[in-house]
């Protein structure tokens, strides 16, 4: 990122006690950390509680199975740019058994070639949400019939959470662990393509000068009279 974290690492042996009840949580549970999102929510240790605990459902406990979770979430972080959460769910992703290829083609912005229509439902439904803040009747049916009432419901919460992550992120410029690259290139920062070399044409030689055809001899003597 341009610049640093914009705020100070915290010191857990100056939390206050609400912070160190919710820090205590947060390091009890499946996490076993305070990465990512939490030091900065932990600011306000009343929304870091209610926040990491939708998390620990949308993250561990939801009806989705991990891949098609997995891919909301790369979809979501790859919407908002937020390079720790793509960093991170990438490697979460992979472990769930979602194709490197699908990973890779969410990284570079490109529309991924599913296996599985599910996958694709996935897809549609929370990239026409990202690009018109609407899901179409086509859609909704395609998603309901694939999910059902409760899976799409918890497709919605964690496109949501993970919403709430990215721009905790963004804003607060929480950094990649030292010697990561950032995997999101920013808008407009395409390689520049190899410029192919231009064979020239050979040069024309000039086209030799046509000689005036030569005047036909004057009469050398005129008639005589």
């Amino acid at each position: 990122m341009a610049e640093k974290y914009r705020l100070a690492p915290l010191d857990l042996a100056e939390l206050t006690p609400e912070q160190r009840a919710v820090a205590d949580s947060i390091m009890s549970g499946p996490r076993g950390g305070l990465r990512g999102p939490f030091e900065p929510w932990l600011r306000s240790p009343v929304l870091a509680d209610r926040a990491q605990k939708l998390g620990e459902y949308c993250r561990f406990s939801n009806s989705l199975p991990k891949d098609l979770s997995e891919l909301a979430i790369l979809l979501t972080g790859k919407h908002f740019r937020a390079q720790f959460e793509f960093w991170a769910h990438a490697r979460l992703a992979q472990q769930a058994g979602l194709p490197d290829d699908i990973i890779e083609a969410v990284r570079l912005g490109k529309a991924p070639r599913f296996r599985r229509d599910v996958e694709r439902v996935i897809y549609d439904t929370v990239t026409e949400y990202f690009a018109t803040n609407r899901v179409s009747n086509a859609t909704y049916k395609r998603a309901l019939a694939a999910l059902g009432e409760q899976g799409l419901v918890d497709l919605v919460g964690v496109v949501g959470y993970y919403s709430l992550v990215s721009i905790t992120l963004n804003v607060f410029q929480m950094e990649l662990p030292p010697g990561e690259k950032e995997p999101l290139a920013a808008p407009g920062t395409r390689k520049p393509a190899a410029k192919k070399a231009v064979k020239k044409a050979p040069a024309k030689k000039p086209a030799a000068k046509k000689k005036a055809p030569a005047r036909k001899k004057a009469v050398a003597k005129k008639k005589r009279r």
